[in-house]
């Protein structure tokens, strides 16, 4: 082949081949970068952890805490959004060809409450009424109430005085001595705190329980 010829073919191959990758490229479909929020369509609060994929490929993600999400689709993927305890929707991809930006897009995808409707249910403590008849026959109650009042209230005043004292003081009490003994180490903040050993009426009150015998008693 003459090298001319070999020239003027070489041009109109890399053209041939540059028109074919043009026309695979625009053959494809745009891909958008696709943001937005998921809400419940009643209140408009976020949507948090749902999930956001694509029905193509069965590929997505899922809403940040704020119910936010970013995803990348093509024109004329439709994109399922979906929750737990609320409704799926589905978005299709729209062609923005001849907008400001055609390969970006935000949305606030509302999900509605998936509400399901259940029969009365009532719930017996016995499973029938014979076994009902029979527990209560078994109780045996007294036909006088004033009866079962004194039975109920029959107890032992100094039984019940003894129970009480070895139950110690309340939870109010203690609360009440706790709160004194702060405000009295508040009122000492910045100064010295007095020390019983130099209190006359400290030792006054040592030496009259001696005298008593009190510490004998114990």
């Amino acid at each position: 082949m003459p090298i001319p010829f070999r020239i003027a073919v070489l041009p109109l191959l890399w053209s041939c081949l540059t028109l074919s990758a043009q026309s695979d490229t625009t053959a494809l479909p745009m891909v958008v970068q696709l943001t937005g929020v998921v809400v419940e369509g009643d209140s408009l609060g976020p949507v948090p952890f749902a999930t956001v994929y694509r029905e193509r490929d069965q590929r997505g993600t899922i809403t940040d805490e704020y119910g936010f999400f970013a995803i990348p689709a093509r024109v004329g993927d439709t994109v399922r959004f979906s929750s737990i305890g609320l409704t799926s929707s589905f978005l299709v991809v729209p062609d923005l060809t001849g907008q400001e930006m055609p390969d970006r897009m935000s949305v606030v995808q509302p999900l509605g409450r998936d509400t399901v409707m259940m029969e009365e249910a009532r719930i017996y403590p016995w499973p029938s009424r014979e076994r009902f008849k029979e527990e209560f026959l078994a109780l045996r109650l007294e036909a006088d109430a004033r009866e079962r009042a004194r039975r109920n209230l029959d107890f032992d005043p100094m039984a019940l005085y003894d129970r009480m004292s070895e139950m110690g003081t309340s939870p109010q009490e203690n609360f009440r001595i706790l709160q004194a003994r702060q405000a009295e180490m508040e009122s000492y903040r910045g100064g010295m705190v007095p020390v019983s050993v130099l209190n006359p009426l400290a030792w006054g009150q040592f030496i009259n329980a001696l005298r008593n015998g009190e510490f004998r008693k114990r």
